[in-house]
C-alpha cells in the first residue's frame, strides 16, 4: 500500500485554481458584471464540462517526494476518474481508477492491483487532502465548485487590472478565500486561502489558457500548499472535453495479483 500512496501523492492537494492569459477582446466591449451574475456564469461554465481527457506531465516537490512523470487523466462526470503514469514510449507503468464507490490501483511493474471501497478516510489516505469525489473531478479540469456562493454576497468585490476580485470569509474557520477572475473570458485566474493573520495556506497560479467549448481551461498549473510544504506542477500537452462516446475502461491482466485493501 506504500507504493499506492507514493504514486497517488502525485495528484494530492489539487484544488485547481489558476492564473494566466486567455484570448483577448477589447476591454471596452466587456460588460462589467455584478457579483451575482459573475458567480452564476462561473458555475455554469464549470457544469458545461461533462468529460475531460488530458495528457501531459506532472511533478511534485515536497519533503518526502521529488519527481516528475508523464501522465494521462480521463474523467467522466459524475462517475469516474482514471489516472495513469506513463513511461518511455507511452508505456503504462501504473494506473488508478476511482469511482463514487470503489477504487483500484494497479502497479504494472509488480503486476499487483489494490482494490477497496471509497470512503472519506480512503480518499484522505490516497490523495492526502480532504476532497470529496466530486471536488476531485473538478480539480483536474481546473474548475472550482462555487455552488455554496451562488446566493451569498462576497465580503469583497472589485475590478482591478482587468480582473474581478472576490473574497469570501468563513466565520467558523476565519479563513478567507480570494478569487481573481479574468474579466474577458471569465476564467478564475488566481486563488489564495489565507488565515486571519494574513498567512497563506494555499496558493494557485495557472497559465496558458485555451477556450474549449467556450470555457477557459488552463494548460499550465502550479499549486503551492504552504501548510504541507508541497509544490505541484501540471503541464498539459493536449486536452479534449465533452467528447462523444468517451468511456473510462480499466481492465486488469488475468494474471495480476489482487489485494483487497
Amino acid at each position: 500500500m506504500k507504493k499506492v500512496l507514493l504514486f497517488l501523492l502525485f495528484i494530492s492537494a489539487i484544488p485547481f485554481f489558476y492564473q494566466g492569459c486567455v484570448p483577448s477582446k477589447p476591454i471596452e466591449e466587456v460588460e462589467i458584471l455584478p457579483s451575482e451574475r459573475l458567480i452564476n456564469k462561473l458555475e455554469a461554465n464549470r457544469r458545461k464540462i461533462k468529460n475531460f481527457d488530458g495528457v501531459g506531465t506532472i511533478s511534485i516537490e515536497s519533503e518526502l517526494y521529488d519527481n516528475s512523470a508523464s501522465f494521462r487523466v480521463l474523467m467522466q462526470k459524475p462517475d469516474s476518474i482514471y489516472f495513469t503514469i506513463l513511461g518511455p514510449f507511452g508505456i503504462e507503468l501504473a494506473q488508478a481508477l476511482v469511482t463514487n464507490d470503489d477504487y483500484v490501483f494497479y502497479d504494472a511493474l509488480e503486476n499487483i492491483a489494490y482494490k477497496g471501497k471509497v470512503t472519506d478516510d480512503v480518499l484522505w489516505n490516497i490523495f492526502k487532502i480532504n476532497l470529496s469525489f466530486s471536488d476531485l473531478l473538478d480539480a483536474f479540469v481546473g474548475s472550482v465548485n462555487l455552488t455554496q456562493n451562488l446566493y451569498k454576497q462576497p465580503d469583497q468585490y472589485s475590478v482591478e487590472n482587468e480582473q474581478y476580485v472576490l473574497a469570501y470569509k468563513e466565520p467558523q474557520s476565519n479563513l478567507t478565500t480570494t478569487y481573481h477572475v479574468d474579466i474577458r473570458e471569465l476564467g478564475i485566474t488566481n486563488y489564495s486561502l489565507k488565515a486571519e493573520d494574513g498567512s497563506v495556506n494555499l496558493e494557485g497560479n495557472y497559465s496558458r489558457f485555451e477556450l474549449i467549448d467556450d470555457v477557459a481551461i488552463p494548460f499550465e498549473i502550479e499549486i503551492k500548499n504552504k501548510v504541507d510544504n508541497q509544490i505541484i506542477k501540471i503541464s498539459y500537452k493536449d486536452i479534449s472535453v465533452n467528447s462523444r462516446g468517451i468511456k473510462v475502461k480499466f481492465n486488469l491482466p488475468d494474471d495480476a495479483t489482487i489485494i483487497q485493501w
